[in-house]
């Protein structure tokens, strides 16, 4: 007959996702030192709302769960009892040993645990302290103050690597119970301090900050734990494991989460049970919550630029530490994006670059921003127009066109067949030998003709030293007077104009100097930029 007690410790188990045969594993953790969230993280409970009921409620209803399933063995055993003959009292004496305060061995192995208010051996106070509204207050107050404009949120948390050994630690406490019990059970299915702090925080989170918390959000909300204390749990595993750690650049410690973990999932148990504790040490101090902080993905706006100053260069102009001039491309332009998103900086990249005193015409050349940390990422398109406005307004030296928010590929995609690009510039000559027009006639009939260049002097202290073979496709020339011409050329992207017209002390061969068999140089340059459309995508295919 199914009894009122037996309906109780189903209702209880309901509440937690416990089972009956859950309530030795409860007690033993609870007698090793685990809290109460760590009871439900080992007993696999992957129910997010067990997790939001307070510390307190959850030790109120382990207890009662324990109380109800002791209970109901005892009711069970008794019902047994009155079916059967009474034992013999000798017997009953011999085989229920005595304990040394008078009671019996038989009822001892079910006394009440006692519910841990110290600090957790397995999340060092994680799940215990920093699960209730007063650490949610803490950090949404800090985003609040950092002024970010955003519609929904992800919750990053960072724990101290020694918690893998402690979780280890209490698996291979309970392991013989989850055996014995033939339960299904493997450590994979262990829920994570991680997991369970974010079903225990985000519900409030998000009814603080009136957002969603989600799994996926361009807003990321970090919050981190350190633990000095222990930091010494992880060492041991240096000298079992020592091929799982390898000293990094970018790491202050070989103890990586990472690391430990894998260290783990190649020691043995027993050789784990020689080096730790099992189960872990209780620690004498909870761990300490780091700085909140704060970022959002980046955001990436692409354009068009033209140049009209041969007195500006398309990146800050620093050699040997010195700046040496005021102002570039990609100053002016990032200078008003940079005040509007609120982004903490950028990194600029555009379809090639032009020298300092070469113009840039046509449509425009492409370049790409990535705007890091915007504290603002989404401008509509007449507010995006409105940005290009203020850009173009802000100096006379260039123009913007076509600006647009695009995606993280645009940026590689504008770097793409760069070589098997093609340019076309407009280039004014001096020539030392007088000419007359039809000194120039034989310009237009060079076709496809082949260069090998040698790295140009002027740009050898950074550039490596090689010969790169380059082609000219087309060449015309316009008569100025007996000294200058002007040159329109159709190139390989990637030519050295300069150098192809004065030779570079012999560096690029064939060149404008042999060809016309008078020294030449290259007064002015600019370069013509083109773009056709593709109906069939939308996306503009550049040509420079």
């Amino acid at each position: 007959m199914y009894s009122r007690r037996s309906a109780q410790v189903v209702f209880l188990s309901t509440m937690l996702s416990l089972k009956d045969k859950d309530s030795p594993i409860v007690r033993k953790l609870l007698d090793a030192g685990c809290c109460a969230r760590c009871v439900l993280r080992f007993c696999c409970v992957g129910k997010c709302s067990s997790y939001q009921l307070s510390s307190e409620d959850i030790n109120r209803e382990l207890l009662a769960f324990l109380s109800e399933a002791d209970g109901e063995q005892s009711h069970g055993a008794a019902e047994q009892t009155q079916t059967e003959d009474p034992p013999c009292k000798k017997l009953k004496l011999d085989s229920a040993p005595v304990g040394q305060d008078g009671s019996s061995e038989a009822s001892a192995a079910h006394t009440e645990p006692k519910v841990q208010s110290e600090i957790c051996v397995a999340c060092l106070g994680v799940l215990q302290d920093f699960c209730d509204l007063s650490y949610t207050k803490q950090v949404c107050e800090v985003v609040r103050k950092a002024d970010y404009k955003f519609g929904s949120l992800v919750l990053a948390v960072s724990l101290p690597a020694q918690l893998s050994v402690r979780e280890h630690s209490c698996w291979l406490h309970i392991k013989k119970e989850v055996k014995e019990k033939s339960m299904c059970l493997d450590k994979e299915d262990v829920v994570q301090v991680k997991d369970a702090f974010k079903w225990a925080i985000q519900g409030m989170v998000g009814k603080e900050l009136g957002t969603p918390v989600l799994t996926n959000s361009l807003f990321e909300v970090s919050v981190g734990f350190t633990h000095p204390e222990t930091e010494a749990d992880c060492h041991f595993l240096a000298t079992t494991c020592s091929d799982c750690f390898k000293p990094t650049k970018n790491k202050a410690s070989v103890f990586t989460r990472m690391a430990v973990v894998k260290a783990l999932e190649k020691i043995s148990d027993a050789k784990f049970l020689r080096h730790y504790p099992c189960p872990p040490v209780r620690p004498a101090s909870k761990c300490t919550p780091l700085d909140t902080t704060c970022l959002h993905a980046s955001v990436f706006i692409a354009g068009r630029y033209n140049k009209f100053s041969r007195e500006l260069p398309q990146t800050p102009w620093v050699i040997d530490g010195e700046r040496r001039m005021e102002g570039s491309v990609e100053e002016l332009i990032a200078d008003p994006l940079l005040s509007s998103f609120r982004a903490d900086g950028f990194n600029f990249s555009s379809s090639g670059r032009e020298d300092v005193d070469v113009r840039t015409l046509g449509n425009g050349r492409p370049f790409a921003m990535e705007l890091l940390n915007p504290h603002r990422a989404k401008f509509n398109g007449a507010e995006v127009r409105q940005l290009q406005e203020v850009i173009n307004a802000s100096s006379e030296k260039i123009r913007v066109r076509d600006l647009q928010i695009v995606t993280r590929d645009a940026m590689g995609r504008m770097k793409e067949g760069e070589e098997e690009k093609t340019k076309s510039y407009s280039a004014l000559i001096w020539t030392k030998k007088a000419i007359t027009n039809s000194d120039l006639d034989f310009i237009a009939n060079i076709k496809e003709l082949k260069i090998d260049q040698k790295t140009p002097l002027r740009v050898l202290h950074r550039r490596p030293l090689a010969v790169r073979q380059r082609v000219i496709h087309s060449m015309s020339a316009s008569y100025l007077d007996t000294h200058h011409f002007r040159l329109q050329l159709h190139t390989q992207a990637g030519t050295y104009i300069k150098e192809f017209v004065h030779g570079d002390f012999g560096r690029t061969k064939p060149n404008l100097c042999a060809l016309m068999e008078s020294e030449v140089d290259i007064l002015e340059l600019d370069v013509e930029v083109r773009f056709t459309e593709l109906p069939e995508t939308g996306v503009r295919e550049f040509r420079i």
